[in-house]
Formats: C-alpha cells, structure tokens, sequence
C-alpha cells in the first residue's frame, strides 16, 4: 500500500512539475541585425577567408572595432566557414539568437547576472505562467563596440503648483 502511495505522489509531483515548466515560456527577442546584409554566406559564401587584422576598405566600413581591438578580430567571434553563425571559443558554432552564450564566455559576471535576470531587459511574466522574453547583450550593446556612450540628461520633473490636481 505504501509503495503504491508514493507512487501516486510522485506521478501527481511530476505532473504538477511539467506543466508548471511548460507554463514559462521564455524567448528571446531577435538580435538587432542591420537590414540587407543577413544572411552573411550570401557574399561571404564565394569570397577567401582572410584571418589578418585589417581595417576593412570595401564593406563593413561602419564597422569599428573597439571591443578588445588589439587582441580580437572578427574570426574570433564569427565563424570563417559559415559566416552566419557565430563560434565559441570551443569550435561550437552558434546562432545569432544564441549570442549571449558567445558573450559570456568573456563577460562571465555580466553573463551570470543576465541569466539570474540582474542584468539586461526582460519582459512578460517574472513568475507564474505565461510568456518571458529576454533582451540579447547585443539589443542594448553595439558587439564591436560595446561600451554605452555618454547619454544627454533629461531636464528635472516638473513639480506642479498647489492645489491644481487635488480638488
């Protein structure tokens, strides 16, 4: 008889587990991609592979890398083989809706508190079920220059005058 109660419990606990799991549905939101240039293979395809650290003359020339620039260059992140993925430190290829793993691998606190939800933009629901959608490092930081740039403030609150809104 007790075996036969434990056994119900447990079915019931790994009921109630699964479709509590199933109930969070987490996303991630689409990384910002500049319009016209993905997928990357469909010039990288036919063109060498060239691993020196140069300043690009042809395309890409908004680019400028300030992220570890004497130490990094563009294979380092994006895989020469197929340009439209991204590639781990291990060989692992990515895609790009996966970036936040390749960025961790460099920025392991940043990374940390981006997954326990400290870092980084989220929206939907926190808890409960129902849909959460997880900002990229890229949707707030440039990749090739993450740094935020100085932001203008914004004027004071206006405080209003007495009694004008509580009558």
């Amino acid at each position: 008889m007790r075996g036969s109660y434990a056994a119900v419990v447990s079915l019931f606990l790994l009921f109630f587990l699964a479709s509590f799991a199933m109930a969070l549905v987490e996303e991630y939101a689409p990384p910002p991609m500049t319009e016209g240039i993905y997928p990357c293979s469909n010039c990288h395809a036919s063109m060498e592979v060239n691993r020196k650290r140069r300043e690009l003359k042809e395309e890409h020339t908004d680019i400028k890398l300030h992220h570890a620039e004497s130490m990094r260059w563009c294979l380092d992140c994006h895989d020469a083989k197929n340009r439209d993925k991204l590639r781990l430190y291990n060989g692992d290829l990515l895609d790009f809706t996966e970036s936040y793993r390749l960025c961790g691998e460099c920025h392991g606190p940043q990374y940390k508190d981006w997954k326990a939800g400290v870092h980084g933009k989220r929206v939907g629901y926190f808890a409960g079920p129902g849909k959460r959608t997880y900002f990229l490092c890229a949707s707030c930081h440039n990749p090739h220059d993450p740094k935020f740039k100085p932001l203008k403030p914004e004027p004071p609150p206006f405080r209003p005058e007495e009694n004008t809104h509580a009558k």
